[in-house]
């Protein structure tokens, strides 16, 4: 377990540089989403530059991995937890790397933001609050995540591989994974069987 840890790309000096149009928004696979590892996938996406992009997938639960027993891997007490968070699989890059994605009412020294009321810490600290009954409001802990080189994403949405919508709260923590992406598709009117595999007929 590699603990918490912000990928290098969030790292920048200047917080502009991580601040492109995807940031704070939910990516929606597509019907025709041809990678397996994607398919019907709601990412939230943390960081979008020149550099790349950064997310994380909110609709791949953990059920074999508890909060606790990641409190015990780490070193953190208390255990039991006085609050536990939905745990997720936030993608294919670095498993062992784990985010806690959260309301805004709370922050801690490299906590990050990603929506009006969306902040992303990897931090021990916010692990030991949550453990201890306090720390942000509403929260879901990720491991891993999904990351796009340089033009990747922007060209996948070209492509008709995704759509977008804001990452409401609502989204973020609260529906059920297995209605997520019906869900965030529902805020755009859209009906999955009437999207179109074909670019611009969505």
């Amino acid at each position: 377990m590699a603990g918490l840890h912000l990928p290098d790309m969030l790292l920048a000096s200047d917080p502009r540089a991580r601040n492109g149009w995807l940031t704070g928004q939910l990516l929606i696979a597509m019907p025709s989403m041809q990678d397996k590892r994607f398919v019907r996938t709601v990412i939230c996406m943390c960081a979008h530059s020149d550099d790349g992009a950064m997310g994380l997938v909110l609709n791949r639960p953990l059920p074999k991995l508890q909060f606790d027993d990641l409190l015990k891997q780490l070193g953190v007490t208390p255990v039991p937890s006085a609050r536990s968070i939905r745990m997720l699989a936030g993608g294919p890059v670095e498993n062992g790397r784990g985010f806690v994605l959260h309301s805004g009412e709370w922050a801690t020294d490299g906590t990050l933001p990603v929506a009006k009321d969306t902040r992303l810490t990897a931090s021990i600290e916010v692990l030991k609050a949550i453990a201890s009954g306090e720390g942000p409001r509403d929260c879901v802990l990720a491991l891993g995540y999904a990351g796009w080189g340089p033009g990747q994403v922007e060209s996948e949405i070209a492509s008709n591989a995704w759509l977008t919508v804001p990452a409401e709260p609502e989204l973020l923590y609260g529906t059920d994974p297995d209605k997520a992406w019906a869900a965030a598709l529902s805020k755009l009117k859209v009906d999955p069987l009437a999207l179109s595999s074909v670019a611009g007929r969505a």
